[in-house]
């Protein structure tokens, strides 16, 4: 027999993250459970509310299924007696439950001994739940815990009611460590606008169908369809595009219970503040989502909202369809008084130039040891000036880029970015345009903060990369000097981003940094500016570019290239020098490999460096040799076999030392002719010759052509084809 299980556990409302993620746990908590014993069923699926989080578990077995059971025992020697069960084997029995006589003897692979068969009554379903609800409901983890009452339960918010049910069977389940305690019935609650009334459910099965009688969607998904349609709909009537990321729009499906969007207005004097103003204090701080006009390139720079945003915003309620004009006025009031505050800053900071502001960063700490913000802002300047020499950039860039630098953590101390800290750089940039500043420098302070995550925009400028690269890279070396660094899971300052972020701005921007001379000159010149912790500039290095180097193979595979191809490129095999000297190259090479797997002609290539490589393993010959002229003794020469693969080594040679990649992939498909005639053609030769001088020769001439090779790759590290 089979029937449908539901549990609802009734709270106060749950933070929507939390509601969100205590879903996940809940379906994973319960279908490991049902499956370590033994009750089949067929869909299992989690649901929820802000008042409310549900399993549902269908055509769940009513009963286990009875579990049989093969013990091992003891040896025949040791268990009887005489040809009669003796004290280990009554024992044996006992403990599993059957009698002596029932033991039967097998052959093991220790000699015979015996077995006892056990058969395990199923219990029922109901007696097993029973127990594992309140595991259920404690195994939940979350931010912020809190305890309520004088109990000693901990839950995201107090639990005020429990629907625990199999069918139309009660599951009697106690969670005593509340305040009150609750039992559960067979009782969910409404949606509170309709009376939070008590509302009976007599089946497991009608569940979703008294809830929405009662004014409570609690399907997830089904609420989810309803607001995006609405969200869809309202725009299109108001001649917008809604801005509702995806992050807000989750946040929008766990804050109501029966959704309504409506409409509102904003004040039109307001659309003279910045867009991202407006849309930050909606989407941040009230839940709103604003409505862009249509066909509108979107400009950091751009300093009012009236061109780019509509008057109309969209909301999405939890109240009665019937009080619907009175809920958008007082979220409009809400909005005015909101915006009325940003209007209030916007004034304020256009009174202070931002040159005083960045004065004023000398009196806010960045770190203790690294000094104020001002400190680290000259940093970043000193940086922007070495990354602009190490970079080899056009002269137009030096100027706002330097410009850039210097003021770029201005707006600090701002009165907006202190209200609305999301809006730092942004706000910089827009006052630094309403200065006078050139675009260039004001768009540069508002990119040198990106990409600010993994899937973040990147500086459309170049003054804008250059002065983002010295940010992460005085982050970086600052905290690294102060002597913290990541650890597990622990990275308060974000310096694993700032790695990732800083080689996502090399590769977009194609650049060669030779990231070994960059991070030697900066270490020392760090030892020397922060005398206070005793830097060993050396050390430093070292730490940072072992950071680097597994960035670069962290975000290689976080974009998408296979394992083993990275492994190629960055693994273990590849030095520092090899690999830090140019990321961008690190990336050339990775594309080029991904490409060749692509056609088809990966295969062709391996075949040849492979073959040549076993041998070559016996070579003493340095991977930096790249030319023979100085290692293979044509003297030593008995085949032509040997001359025409020298040919090979030869024509690769500079192919190689001037990192000609599609050269060296040409050269290397074309030399499996001349590889096949050395190891297996009518002219080919014993390479492990008994002549030691000869065995040399050959072993470096085959160590050339990998070393060759290895420019490219380290191709021992390539999987399949």
């Amino acid at each position: 027999m089979t029937s449908t299980f539901l549990l609802e556990i009734g709270t106060e409302e749950l933070p929507a993250d939390f509601a969100r993620l205590a879903l996940i746990q809940l379906k994973d908590q319960v279908s490991r459970d049902l499956a370590e014993l033994r009750l089949n069923h067929a869909d299992l699926h989690t649901t929820g509310t802000p008042r409310r989080l549900v399993v549902c578990v269908e055509a769940l077995q009513e009963r286990q299924s009875d579990l049989t059971e093969e013990r091992k025992g003891p040896p025949v020697a040791q268990a009887f007696r005489d040809g009669q069960p003796g004290p280990a084997a009554i024992g044996f029995a006992k403990r599993c439950g059957v009698d002596p006589t029932a033991l039967e003897v097998r052959d093991t692979p220790k000699g015979p001994c015996v077995f006892a068969t056990v058969m395990i009554a199923g219990q029922d379903s109901c007696v097993l739940l029973q127990d594992l609800i309140p595991r259920w409901i404690d195994g939940l983890q979350g931010r912020r815990f809190m305890r309520w009452g004088s109990g000693s339960q901990r839950f995201s918010r107090p639990i005020r009611w429990l629907l625990a049910m199999q069918g139309n069977q009660l599951i009697p389940v106690d969670l005593l460590d509340g305040d009150p305690a609750v039992r559960s019935e067979r009782f969910s609650r409404s949606h509170r606008l309709h009376g939070d009334d008590r509302l009976e459910i007599n089946d497991a099965d009608q569940y979703l169908t008294v809830l929405a009688e009662a004014g409570v969607v609690v399907d997830r998904l089904d609420r989810a369809e309803r607001i995006r349609q609405a969200i869809d709909s309202q725009a299109e009537t108001a001649m917008g595009v809604p801005n509702c990321p995806e992050t807000l729009f989750e946040e929008l499906v766990d804050l109501v219970e029966d959704p309504h969007v409506l409409c509102g207005c904003i004040a039109e004097r307001y659309l003279q503040l910045p867009p991202e103003v407006i849309s930050t204090v909606m989407q941040a701080h009230q839940r709103y989502v604003p409505l862009d006009v249509p066909n509108v390139a979107p400009d950091p720079l751009r300093l009012s909202a009236d061109a780019v945003l509509r008057p109309e915003f969209l909301l999405v309620s939890n109240g009665l369809k019937t009080s619907a004009e009175l809920i958008v006025r007082g979220n409009e009031r809400v909005l005015s008084a909101r915006l009325a505050d940003a209007e209030f800053f916007l004034d304020v900071d256009r009174r202070q130039s931002s040159a005083s502001r960045r004065e004023a960063l000398a009196s806010v700490t960045f770190a203790e040891g690294l000094g104020s913000l001002r400190d680290r802002s000259d940093r970043i300047e000193r940086l922007t000036k070495q990354l602009l020499d190490g970079l080899s950039l056009p002269s137009e860039t030096h100027s706002p880029a330097l410009r850039a630098a210097h003021l770029c953590k201005h707006d600090l101390v701002s009165q907006m970015v202190g209200e609305f800290p999301e809006l730092q750089g942004l706000m910089g940039g827009k006052y630094l345009l309403e200065e006078g500043e050139p675009r260039a420098v004001a768009l540069a302070v508002v990119e040198h903060y990106l990409p600010r995550g993994a899937s973040d925009a990147l500086p459309s400028s170049d003054a804008g990369a250059v002065v983002a690269l010295a940010e992460r890279f005085e982050l970086l070396l600052s905290i690294f000097a102060k002597g913290e660094r990541p650890s597990g899971s622990s990275d308060p300052y974000a310096l694993r981003r700032a790695g990732n972020g800083l080689l996502q701005i090399l590769w977009d921007r194609r650049w060669h940094l030779n990231l070994l001379h960059f991070l030697s000159e900066a270490c020392a010149e760090w030892s020397r500016l922060l005398p206070v912790f005793d830097v060993d500039a050396q050390l430093l290095c070292s730490d940072l570019i072992q950071l680097l180097r597994q960035r670069i193979v962290s975000q290689l595979e976080e974009d998408g290239f296979a394992q083993d191809l990275v492994a190629a490129v960055a693994g273990d095999s590849i030095s520092d020098e090899r690999l830090l000297s140019d990321p961008e190259d690190v990336r050339q090479r990775i594309n080029l490999l991904m490409s060749l797997r692509a056609s088809g002609r990966l295969s062709s290539v391996m075949a040849v460096v492979q073959r040549a490589s076993r041998l070559a393993e016996k070579s003493d010959l340095p991977l930096q040799c790249l030319k023979a002229d100085a290692v293979v003794d044509k003297g030593l020469f008995d085949s032509s076999s040997e001359f025409d693969l020298l040919s090979v080594v030869e024509t690769l040679s500079p192919l190689a030392v001037s990192s000609d990649y599609q050269g060296v992939i040409k050269a290397l498909q074309d030399a499996t002719p001349a590889l096949e005639a050395f190891f297996d053609g009518e002219n080919s030769v014993m390479v492990m010759s008994d002549d030691l001088a000869v065995r040399e020769n050959r072993l470096n001439l085959l160590a050339v052509l990998r070393n060759q090779a290895f420019v490219l790759c380290d191709f021992s590290a390539v999987q399949g084809r």
